[in-house]
């Protein structure tokens, strides 16, 4: 009988992973001393309407914002052996609150003001609301790409990119049905097509074609405006979209779309070591007993 495969996602964090299946997450956490601590959470059944098509992927951003804050806290409590003080509803709330205002500011009003002031000095952007849009869309892309160098260049990142290889790995092994052991973990890429950094890149791209709608005519407030508005609904139809090249993956069009995602995680994935590797493994196992209904 063949074993059942859970629809698993993770996540790095500081000197761990966490693995979030669809009744909750868990967190593996090696400490200095070398032990690992787990941390595993169920979660709430949302209703249905919550799950529809293009909803869901709001909601999906959502949990990766909220459990994402939590499981870094977790983590930061573990690897660096400090006393873990569970954050507040909303010390979380402010936390992502905080985050997403970064994010506006960063990926949407810069490279919306920057392409207003280019237009000072080209009058083909200021004409066409297409030029105007691309070259917008251009510009937010290219800042997404030094926002990914800068922080890699910071030397603590490395570790964190190498257990993100490490959770890669590690469910592409147990997707393809595969022992979780070293020798078969170790075949497969730290790349996978469902990682939120190619998600990211499809926002991206989402954003240029979306946006391309919107007059050139408007006054500034109403582009920015506007963008914010659009974000939910350009948040959804892009986690439709990685859904579907996910189901169509041996399909060779689809993994033409998918390669510049997956190249752009070669910037964020590192080989891991075994001993990465064997945290990703904890994490893994204690997600699927949790959607199993195993829990300890």
């Amino acid at each position: 009988m063949k074993t059942k495969v859970y629809n698993i996602g993770g996540q790095a964090v500081i000197e761990g992973v966490m693995m979030k299946s669809r009744g909750g997450w868990t967190v593996a956490v090696r400490d200095q001393k070398g032990e690992i601590h787990l941390k595993v959470e169920q979660l709430k059944m949302l209703p249905r309407f919550l799950r529809l098509p293009f909803i869901r992927g709001i909601i999906a951003l959502y949990q990766a914002f909220s459990i994402g804050i939590k499981a870094i806290e977790f983590s930061a409590g573990k690897a660096l052996n400090e006393e873990e003080k569970p954050m507040s509803p909303l010390a979380i709330t402010a936390t992502i609150v905080f985050a997403l205002l970064l994010g506006v500011g960063l990926f949407v009003l810069l490279p919306l003001y920057a392409t207003k002031l280019m237009g000072l000095f080209s009058g083909i952007i200021t004409e066409s609301s297409f030029v105007f849009n691309l070259v917008d869309g251009i510009l937010r892309v290219l800042i997404f790409l030094a926002y990914i160098l800068a922080i890699g260049l910071w030397k603590d990142m490395r570790r964190i990119f190498e257990y993100h290889g490490a959770e890669h790995k590690v469910i592409h092994a147990y997707e393809a049905g595969k022992e979780l052991d070293l020798k078969n973990i170790r075949l497969f890429s730290p790349q996978h097509p469902r990682c939120g950094t190619s998600f990211l890149l499809i926002v991206m791209v989402m954003s240029i074609i979306v946006f391309s709608f919107i007059p050139q005519s408007w006054p500034f407030a109403s582009k920015f405006l506007s963008r914010l508005i659009l974000i939910p609904a350009i948040a959804g139809i892009s986690y439709e979209i990685q859904k579907l090249s996910t189901r169509m993956k041996d399909n060779p069009f689809v993994n033409l779309l998918i390669l510049p995602g997956l190249l752009l995680q070669k910037m964020t994935t590192k080989e891991p070591d075994d001993s990465q590797i064997e945290v990703a493994v904890a994490a893994l196992r204690e997600a699927i007993r949790l959607e199993a209904g195993d829990v300890r």
